[in-house]
C-alpha cells in the first residue's frame, strides 16, 4: 500500500499559491506593513514620558469604570495602583534600555490584534446567526487551536519572507479564534426574550444585530478581545524566528547565545507589558457591561 504523503500536496498548493498569487500577497505585504511601520514610529517618535502618560491615563480611565465611578474610593484605589504599576513598569524598561525593543512589541501586538479582530468578529456574527456557516467554522478553529504556533511560520515565511510581515500572519492565524468563538457566544447568548421583542416592535435584521445583540454582546466580545491581545502577545518570542523585531528578537539571541540574564531581562519586559495590556482589556469588559 502506497504511503499516503499529505506533506507533498500541501507544499504543491503552498507553491501554487506563491506562483499565481503573488501580486495579492504582496498587498497583503503593504498593508501590514504599513500598520506596523505607522504605529511603530508613532510609539517611537513620541517622548517616552508621554507614552507613560497617555497609557497610565488609559488604564486609570478602564480600570475606573469611567470618569464618573472613578470618583468613588473603591474605584479611585483600583484605577490608581493600575496607573502606578504602568508607569513603574515602563519607567524600568526605559531604564533597562528596552523602551524601543518594548514598543516594536506592543506595535505588533496592536496590529496583530486589530486584524485578528477585524477578521475574527464578523465571523463570529456571522457563525452565531448561521447555523451551516458555524459547522464549517467551528472544525477550522478548532484545527487552528491545535496547530502547534511554529506550523505556522513556515507557510508565512513562504509567502512574505522573513521581518515582521510573516510575524503579524502567524500571530493573527494563531490568536484568531478566540475572537471568533467568544463573539459567536456573546451572540447566542443573548435572551430570546430580548430578540423577540425587538422583532416585534419592527426592528430589521442589521437594527437588532447593531441596536440589540452587540451591546448585549459586549461583555463577552471584550474577553474575546482580552484573549486575542494575550496570544497575540505569548506569540511574540515564536515570531522573532522568523525576524519580527521587538523584546522576543531580545529573548530569541538570549536562547541562542545562551545568556540567561539578556533573556530574563526581555522577558521581564514580555511579563510587564502582558500584565499591563491584560489588566486594561479585562476593565474593558466593565466598560462594556455600562
Amino acid at each position: 500500500m502506497e504511503k499516503l504523503d499529505i506533506g507533498k500536496y500541501i507544499e504543491s498548493a503552498i507553491d501554487s499559491i506563491t506562483q499565481h498569487a503573488g501580486p495579492v500577497l504582496d498587498g497583503i505585504a503593504l498593508v501590514i506593513e504599513g500598520i506596523v511601520d505607522g504605529l511603530q514610529n508613532a510609539l517611537l517618535s513620541a517622548p517616552s514620558w508621554l507614552i507613560m502618560i497617555l497609557m497610565a491615563l488609559i488604564a486609570y480611565y478602564v480600570q475606573a469604570g469611567g470618569v464618573k465611578p472613578a470618583l468613588t474610593k473603591k474605584g479611585f484605589k483600583k484605577a490608581f495602583g493600575l496607573a502606578i504599576f504602568t508607569v513603574i513598569g515602563l519607567f524600568l524598561l526605559l531604564w533597562m534600555d528596552y523602551w524601543e525593543e518594548t514598543m516594536q512589541t506592543l506595535a505588533l501586538v496592536l496590529a496583530s490584534a486589530f486584524l485578528a479582530l477585524l477578521t475574527g468578529i464578523p465571523l463570529g456574527i456571522w457563525a452565531a446567526r448561521n447555523s451551516k456557516a458555524d459547522q464549517v467554522i467551528r472544525p477550522v478553529l478548532d484545527f487552528m487551536q491545535t496547530m502547534p504556533a511554529f506550523v505556522y511560520l513556515i507557510p508565512a515565511i513562504l509567502f512574505f519572507s522573513v521581518g515582521n510581515v510573516p510575524g503579524v500572519v502567524a500571530t493573527v492565524v494563531f490568536s484568531l479564534p478566540p475572537a471568533v468563538r467568544l463573539t459567536s457566544l456573546g451572540i447566542r447568548g443573548v435572551p430570546e426574550e430580548v430578540v423577540e421583542a425587538a422583532q416585534s416592535f419592527g426592528s430589521t435584521k442589521r437594527q437588532l444585530l447593531f441596536k440589540v445583540q452587540i451591546p448585549l454582546a459586549m461583555p463577552t466580545i471584550l474577553a474575546g478581545v482580552n484573549q486575542v491581545i494575550m496570544l497575540a502577545l505569548s506569540m511574540v518570542v515564536i515570531a522573532s524566528m522568523v525576524g519580527a523585531a521587538g523584546l522576543g528578537e531580545r529573548v530569541y539571541s538570549g536562547i541562542l547565545q545562551a545568556k540567561v540574564g539578556l533573556g530574563f531581562e526581555a522577558g521581564l519586559g514580555i511579563v510587564i507589558l502582558a500584565i499591563i495590556l491584560d489588566r486594561v482589556t479585562q476593565a474593558l469588559g466593565g466598560l462594556g457591561k455600562k
